[in-house]
């Protein structure tokens, strides 16, 4: 029994021998490394965490997928048959093939009425190369050889600083709310004469510096009529083209190439701009009809014939019933 006893006791002195002269584990040593709050290689056995309700916050629940956030519909979808690699592109770029570049890196604007025709007909906005601000249309500087369609509730057109030569019938067709046209600056030589005859609301007329010899039929409404800087003459103004204007009250003709003041002024007008042209004489009943209009003071009050050969000196009867004399030569 005692010889038993010590062969156990044997046997486990050797056992305790045999494992401390083996090499620790890679988890054994692991294990003796101090856990500390800043260690990096701490491990966190799940014997050790306790739950408690001063760490539950701390417990992620994985169930809730509507907070995570899944990336792979914005991922490009490339769609093809070669092996190569695709091209690297944006979340927001579209797919598509890219377009050719044009071989003039500068943008191109239509400038053709018929373009602009075709765009407007398959629902497009009117206010193409224009600049379209509440009842006010702003075509100016835009290479347009053609009035450019606008909306049919423009009020204000201007249009200035272009290459229009023509204006033809139908071209403000349907602008019934068209009050002013200001086309300066661009190389108008005719204007069909229907080509404002369907305007009823226009009252400023802005046509300077073009190349007009001759003036349409105008409409009976407007106010202000601007055609400074063109090549008008005498013979392009038909005898009664300013009778019916009862409305207007600013004219402005100056250089130009007239050679008589125009005839059958109405009685509205209050400015007549003449200077810088070739008129040489004019007749007793210019300013005053000394059969019906004797004693009527018109509202013609500003009157510029400098600029002109004429010698106003020698027709005194032609303005008794101004309120004032002409601007020009007296002697």
């Amino acid at each position: 029994m005692k010889l038993l006893a010590l062969l156990s006791l044997l046997a486990l002195m050797l056992q305790e021998a045999r494992t401390a002269s083996l090499p620790k584990t890679e988890k054994e040593r692991e294990g003796d490394q101090p856990h500390g709050e800043g260690d990096s290689y701490a491990v966190l056995h799940p014997g050790d965490y306790v739950l408690s309700p001063d760490s539950y916050d701390q417990v992620i629940d994985l169930s809730n997928y509507d907070e995570l956030t899944d990336y792979r519909d914005q991922l490009p979808k490339v769609k093809g048959t070669s092996l190569a690699s695709p091209t690297r592109t944006s979340f927001t770029q579209s797919t598509s093939a890219p377009r050719t570049p044009p071989s003039n890196p500068t943008m191109a604007r239509p400038t053709t009425r018929g373009l602009l025709l075709s765009l407007t007909s398959h629902g497009l906005p009117t206010c193409l190369i224009c600049v379209c601000l509440g009842s006010s249309v702003y075509c100016d500087d835009a290479d347009l050889e053609n009035i450019p369609p606008v909306p049919q509730t423009t009020a204000y057109l201007y249009a200035r600083f272009n290459r229009i030569s023509h204006i033809r019938t139908g071209d403000f067709k349907g602008l019934t709310k068209l009050k002013r046209i200001d086309l300066s600056s661009n190389f108008i030589s005719s204007i069909d004469d229907d080509a404002l005859l369907l305007l009823p609301a226009l009252q400023d007329l802005i046509l300077p510096e073009n190349k007009l010899a001759a003036l349409p039929v105008l409409p009976t409404g407007i106010e202000v009529l601007d055609i400074r800087l063109n090549q008008l003459q005498s013979s392009g103004i038909q005898p009664e083209a300013f009778r019916a204007l009862e409305k207007l009250q600013f004219f402005y003709l100056a250089d130009n190439l007239l050679d008589s003041i125009p005839r059958s002024l109405p009685l509205s007008l209050r400015s007549l701009h003449l200077q810088n042209n070739m008129i040489e004489t004019m007749q007793r009943d210019t300013f005053c009809d000394a059969e019906r209009h004797k004693h009527t003071q018109r509202q013609l009050e500003d009157i510029r014939l400098d600029g002109n050969p004429i010698n106003l000196s020698l027709f005194p009867s032609a303005y008794f019933c101004l309120p004032r004399l002409p601007t020009g030569r007296f002697t």
